[in-house]
């Protein structure tokens, strides 16, 4: 196999879906992809054979949505030009607005009957705070509107609330959040017809709680009279896909590093902006095994440092590592910085790998003119 490559497994995808199904059959509720979190189409037709629609923040991802997925879009975005807007009404079954300006800026050209919904701050916090830069509640968060700022507002053609709050995050934490979206909302869910619980789910972690997600849905459906719609995106790809890289060379410097052709500013950026450390098929942690690397990318960012890792066996030039749990948000946020080349992505299905993208230079000149 070539590498770099993403590798994303039909049959994983599939059994998240239906765990995600599951969830549905017994609430009732609506789930949505979030095309933030996985955006590969080619998989779109196992994935719409569990899921609702789509949920996009730009027309690109609701135009994706609409001509690959083919069931209902969704649509949130911290602002919209009039453009976006525009393009947007062609394509939605519903958007949401982040302030009661964007509403009543654009409210009167809904003139084909789409759902309007508003996102709401419930001001509450769960994240950890090692995660505080995906923290929508955070003190000066753009996202949501506070319950403060319904005061004398015009809530005329407003059919939904919709919150996201969670980021990887068990159901314990979706507990806390609706005490608190009840707590300062409670007098307006009555008027509602549906409410969005947004992404941020893990539901198909294996430690997540399904049972407690499930009583939340049903509990909230019941007393307010609304639809529960869930967007998850990484819970649809979870453990579903790796990147597989290659050995270039070994240095040594207070260490053996190990350079890969692959790089986390490149190709799996929340590595840095989580951060996190990704697994890799047969490693461990540092000196766990007899022989500890510290792996880098090929970039000429110097913190282009994925971690330290130890193997069984010393590394050798064209060696292949498996870095796990990469089909989410890796996918969607890689780069061509330095003009690296960008990882090829296929899909294995029953034990064989078609490669169903190649990227070329043509890919990396064609964005710049």
């Amino acid at each position: 196999m070539k590498t770099p490559a993403f590798i994303v497994d039909e049959q994983l995808i599939r059994r998240n879906c239906e765990i995600l199904a599951s969830v549905k059959a017994r609430t009732g509720c609506t789930v949505l992809l979030a095309l933030k979190g996985f955006a590969m189409w080619p998989l779109f037709p196992v994935i719409r054979e569990y899921l609702d629609g789509v949920c996009a923040s730009s027309p690109w991802e609701a135009r994706l949505g609409r001509e690959e997925f083919g069931k209902e879009v969704h649509a949130f975005a911290a602002a919209y030009s009039d453009a976006d807007f525009a393009e947007l009404l062609t394509l939605c079954d519903e958007i949401d607005f982040n302030s009661f300006a964007q509403l009543e800026r654009f409210r009167a050209q809904n003139t084909t009957g789409i759902k309007l919904g508003l996102r709401i701050n419930p001001e509450c916090s769960t994240q950890d705070p090692a995660h505080a830069i995906y923290d929508p509640c955070a003190t000066g968060s753009r996202l949501g509107i506070r319950r403060k700022d319904f005061e004398g507002q015009d809530l005329s053609g407003i059919t939904g609330l919709h919150f996201h709050t969670l980021c990887e995050q068990n159901s314990d934490d979706l507990e806390t959040t609706l005490k608190a979206v009840e707590e300062k909302f409670g007098d307006i869910l009555p008027q509602m017809e549906w409410v969005n619980f947004g992404g941020g789910h893990h539901i198909t972690r294996a430690d997540y709680d399904i049972d407690l997600l499930c009583k939340l849905i049903s509990d909230f459906k019941e007393k307010y009279g609304v639809q529960v719609i869930l967007e998850p995106g990484e819970a649809v790809a979870l453990n579903a896909g790796v990147l597989v890289a290659r050995v270039l060379d070994i240095i040594d410097n207070d260490g053996a590093i190990a350079i890969l052709d692959v790089s986390c500013t490149c190709h799996m950026p929340d590595v840095l902006e989580m951060p996190y450390r990704p697994e890799i098929e047969g490693a461990g942690l540092p000196k766990e095994k007899g022989h500890t690397y510290k792996l880098a990318g090929l970039s000429c960012l110097a913190g282009d440092q994925i971690g330290d890792y130890s193997f069984d066996e010393a590394l050798k030039v064209g060696d292949r590592l498996a870095f796990q749990d990469m089909a989410h948000y890796s996918m969607v946020k890689t780069t061509f910085f330095n003009g690296i080349q960008h990882p090829d992505i296929g899909i294995r299905r029953n034990g064989t790998v078609e490669m169903v993208r190649e990227f070329n230079y043509g890919d990396y000149k064609g964005r710049l003119s």
